[in-house]
């Protein structure tokens, strides 16, 4: 009878551990589910118990020292499974906060593979805390109206020519925003017919003035060899 007890506590152990991962993984997934995002009650659930069940078993094998070892794959491997859920719509990125909270969910796993419930719980608390108690602070910032001048952004100058002259307008760019201290990150083509180029200057990452920009826009349009000129300011960049 000893020698049964002796034998079940490992799996006990496990059973715990799994236990453990299931339920705080399927609190996390349900709030996920109820907000029908593309990893939901199921995912979650099974990223928490397979994050639980390799920390445990590495640490059946080899100690903490083999639990460890685990534990640093596990990472990296939802690393990869949260690159599957993030997509690129134009220049908007979806997924982030879903391939986050698998993240989050793995490490709860962890925390009870680890035969700690206590810390694991706590994890559980934070991220639902996270998706719940944050979001009506994120909601409340993205409705603000976005003020270039308060914001890090990506601004360009755009000057339209003809062939021939663009050569003469990268110059003219140049000369025009580092005589305003507005250092370029590059120029490029943005279209190109037979008749008219579009060039793009981009200023280094900075906050501009946008009446500075109104003048140098102004400056150039003043110019023979280009036929229009204008600049534009990407906040979310």
């Amino acid at each position: 009878m000893l020698g049964l007890e002796i034998m079940s506590a490992p799996i006990m152990r496990t059973t715990v551990a799994l236990a453990t991962a299931f339920v705080l993984g399927g609190i996390i997934g349900l709030e996920r589910q109820f907000r029908q995002r593309s990893a939901g009650l199921r995912t979650n659930v099974l990223v928490a118990v397979a994050a639980a069940a390799f920390v445990d078993l590495g640490f059946r094998v080899g100690a903490s020292e083999g639990s460890v070892r685990v534990i640093s794959y596990v990472v990296s491997g939802i690393g990869f499974l949260g690159a599957g859920v993030i997509m690129k719509d134009g220049t908007e990125v979806r997924g982030l906060n879903t391939a986050a909270t698998l993240w989050a969910s793995a490490a709860v796993g962890a925390f009870a593979g680890a035969g700690q419930a206590a810390e694991a719980a706590l994890v559980a608390v934070f991220v639902l805390a996270g998706n719940t108690l944050l979001r009506p602070l994120v909601d409340f910032v993205n409705r603000r109206p976005i003020n270039p001048s308060e914001t890090e952004a990506r601004y360009q100058v755009h000057a339209v020519c003809r062939p021939e002259h663009v050569n003469a307008v990268k110059d003219l760019l140049y000369e025009e925003l580092e005589a305003h201290r507005y250092p370029i990150q590059e120029i490029v083509t943005l279209t190109e017919s037979a008749n008219y180029v579009e060039l793009a200057a981009t200023i280094v990452p900075t906050t501009a003035d946008p009446k500075e920009l109104d003048l140098i826009v102004t400056h150039l349009e003043a110019r023979p060899e280009v036929t229009s000129a204008t600049w534009t300011v990407e906040t979310h960049a």
